[in-house]
């Protein structure tokens, strides 16, 4: 093990190293999937003499990540996807007890932050694992002599793959990406089991309210949005949707929510929730119509879905009540409340997902690598979803796990099922 005092690192406090390692091992046990595939690249080792940059937020279940990952032979830097996110004891446990150089402190400046970007990023990588397109977008903006040079990377988020289409439009894509977020195994169980319940675990450690008999007011509905409004429901909330897509807007009709625009939902809500990716969703004006004592959630990527910067400008007294939950008094008969400064709920208020969902999640982040590194030099610069065999095999390995068996189709059903004449 190469000494502490020899690493490069930027974390809090290595001596909260020992509840990190704990923490670690805590997610590992919970994710079954990731421990068999940390186990083929033990002997395979797909990623020997090839330099990984992880910039994902700094989690437990990540800490695994990067492990497996370096189990397979690759050189592992860490960094956070966001300033609010990281978990400080891991960040100190992946430095003294695994030697993963990491550069993430909780409630790092937004300078810090890219900086600490830019620190991994002049390791000249061959890989990226990113969450939110930040280190993608680094490389093309002021790296680009690195992005010839990389395999490709993944990404995690539906924001990420967003700004990766948007790269490609432009035919502006330096290098292949693989969007895990469009694996069915990534966001039909992350982005709906996973943000559901650890963005309401974030609203309960921020505040201790009862959701039950008040209105929750979920902005979005895609798969984010769905796995909110579902756990909100579950606990007694009404709860109402706002939208822009028709599609969308319709199926949470059906599915018995209220859905209105953004602007007569604030004069009802209770606790506003955010998961759209999207600028300003709640804007001052939306503020201003709210009740006295409303929560401002968010549990999209970054933090301006809630226009917090004109919310500071137009309060007339700002009051911390307690850890990541702030008072804005607007008049002397009408204040709010905003969770985390507008960030990450889930990840600023509590620990973010579950292990056994990020299990899922981080099982397609490290095949997809595999994906990128066996299949270099065959990829057009272009984002890609991966093969859906991937996805089935993740599937089958998480169903193992769980002790569940089903059924397989004999050759006279393949054959009937396959058949245009009947």
């Amino acid at each position: 093990m190469t000494p502490v005092t020899e690493m490069k690192y930027e974390i809090k406090d290595i001596t909260l190293a020992e509840q990190g390692k704990k923490n670690i091992e805590w997610a590992f046990k919970d994710m079954p999937v990731m421990q068999a595939i940390k186990e083929r690249f033990e002997i395979e080792k797909p990623f020997r003499d090839l330099k990984i940059v992880s910039c994902i937020h700094v989690t437990k279940e990540t800490a695994v990540l990067c492990l497996v990952m370096k189990s397979g032979g690759a050189d592992v830097t860490l960094v956070a996807s966001n300033p609010l996110s990281t978990q400080d004891d891991v960040a100190a446990a992946l430095v003294k007890y695994y030697d993963i150089p990491t550069f993430a402190i909780a409630g790092e400046s937004y300078e810090q932050y890219k900086e600490n970007i830019r620190r991994a990023l002049r390791l000249n990588p061959n890989l990226l694992i990113d969450d939110g397109c930040d280190a993608v977008a680094m490389i093309h903006d002021e790296f680009p002599e690195l992005a010839d040079k990389l395999i490709g990377a993944t990404e995690n988020t539906t924001t990420g793959i967003q700004r990766l289409m948007a790269l490609e439009n432009d035919c502006a894509l330096r290098f292949p990406a693989v969007g895990v977020n469009t694996s069915l195994t990534k966001h039909l169980y992350d982005n709906r089991y996973g943000t559901g319940q650890s963005s309401l675990d974030g609203i309960f450690r921020g505040t201790n309210i009862l959701l039950a008999g008040k209105t929750v007011v979920v902005c979005g509905y895609g798969w984010c949005g769905r796995g909110c409004a579902s756990r909100a429901k579950a606990m007694g909330a009404n709860v109402i949707v706002t939208e822009v897509d028709p599609l969308k807007a319709l199926e949470a009709a059906m599915e018995g929510y209220r859905v209105m625009p953004v602007a007569k939902a604030a004069k009802e809500g209770d606790v506003f929730l955010t998961v759209t990716g999207d600028k300003h969703v709640i804007d001052i004006e939306h503020i201003l119509q709210m009740k006295n004592g409303a929560f401002l959630a968010n549990a999209g990527h970054f933090d301006c879905e809630i226009n917090v910067g004109k919310l500071k400008e137009l309060a007339i007294e700002i009051n911390n009540i307690r850890p990541n939950l702030d008072e804005y008094k607007l008049s002397e008969n009408k204040s709010v409340y905003v969770l985390a400064d507008g960030g990450l709920v889930n990840l600023a208020c509590a620990e973010g997902h579950p292990a056994s969902v990020m299990d899922m999640s981080f099982s397609n982040q490290a095949l997809g690598i595999e994906f990128l590194v066996k299949n270099y030099g065959k990829l057009q610069n272009k984002l890609y979803t991966l093969p859906k065999e991937i996805d089935m095999r993740i599937a089958e390995l998480k169903l193992k796990s769980m002790g569940i068996e089903i059924d397989t189709l004999t050759e006279e059903q393949k054959a009937y099922i396959n058949a245009w004449k009947l």
